[in-house]
Formats: structure tokens, C-alpha cells, sequence
């Protein structure tokens, strides 16, 4: 008789943990959903969904690797070029012809440090092309801490290459 009275205790108790560990995060990240990095190997650190190097394709391949479909998914190894510096919730990388290509994160799931400019990364994901609205290229340069005139200047949407990634790994 006594075990069975155990079992629910442990299992309020257990549940209690769980909510809390819940709420702490939240109190701790503003209610964001930004996530710590959830695996640190001596390969880096990943956000979002794990990510390793293996398979891994140069950056430079993307036009290969896309073709003539509108999307692709892909594994990439590159270098972040500019990171939000509002939260760390996009960053980009340059392409081989000089564009950037803007790297969001699957369902605003997770975010990623705001001082990675320059570092090696991993980002697995789907690479799509598509028309940006000047609203969100606004929004963008904003968030990049460009200038009330260099915001001002953007007034045609653009066509990108960008990628939704669900997992990234930065290498240290």
C-alpha cells in the first residue's frame, strides 16, 4: 500500500521540478524563447536542433547544391558575417557573388550569441529564395544598427537567397 502512495507524491514532485526549471527559464530570458546552447562538444556549440560537421557542404556549393528549385534542404559550413544585435535572432553569410544570405531560425525557436561575426558555422536547414518586403529589410537594417537614413533609403523589396535553419553549430 505504501508504494503506491509514493508513486503519486514522486510524480507531483517530479512535475513540480519540471515547471519550475520552465519558469526559471523564461524569468531569465524575458520571456523569449531564447535557448542556451544545448550541446557543447569539442566540435563548438549548437543552437536549436543538434548539429555536427559531418556532411557538412561549403557554403560556396549552394548554388549547386539549389539549382533551379525555389528550395532546398541543406547542410552548409561557412563564416557569420552579421548577427542581430538585438537578440541574436538572424544573423547572415556571405555568398560567393557577394550577396548575404539572412539565416533565421525555425519557428523562432532559438536564438544565437550576438558577438559570433567572423566564427565558423554549421546551420542545417532549408536554403529558399524569396521576395523580402521592405518593410522586413527595414526591420533588418534597424535591428543591424544602421542609420535613420540608410533605413530610410531601402524602398524596393529585394530578391534574397536566405535559409531557416533548425539547428546551428558554432565552432570554437
Amino acid at each position: 500500500m505504501r508504494p503506491l502512495l509514493l508513486l503519486p507524491a514522486a510524480l507531483l514532485l517530479f512535475g513540480a521540478c519540471q515547471q519550475s526549471a520552465c519558469t526559471s527559464e523564461t524569468a531569465t530570458t524575458g520571456g523569449a524563447k531564447a535557448a542556451p546552447a544545448t550541446n557543447a562538444t569539442p566540435q563548438g556549440k549548437t543552437y536549436g536542433a543538434a548539429v555536427t560537421r559531418a556532411g557538412a557542404q561549403p557554403l560556396s556549393a549552394l548554388p549547386t547544391l539549389l539549382g533551379t528549385q525555389d528550395s532546398a534542404q541543406v547542410k552548409l559550413v561557412g563564416t557569420a558575417n552579421e548577427v542581430c544585435q538585438a537578440k541574436g535572432c538572424w544573423m547572415t553569410m556571405k555568398l560567393a557573388d557577394g550577396r548575404d544570405m539572412r539565416v533565421k531560425f525555425k519557428d523562432y525557436a532559438f536564438f544565437v550569441p550576438k558577438d559570433i561575426s567572423g566564427k565558423t558555422i554549421v546551420i542545417n536547414g532549408w536554403a529558399h529564395r524569396e521576395t523580402v518586403p521592405v518593410a522586413d529589410l527595414q526591420h533588418y537594417a534597424k535591428d543591424a544598427g544602421k542609420s535613420a537614413a540608410e533605413i530610410a533609403a531601402i524602398t524596393e523589396p529585394q530578391q534574397q537567397l536566405n535559409f531557416e535553419a533548425d539547428g546551428v553549430l558554432v565552432q570554437e
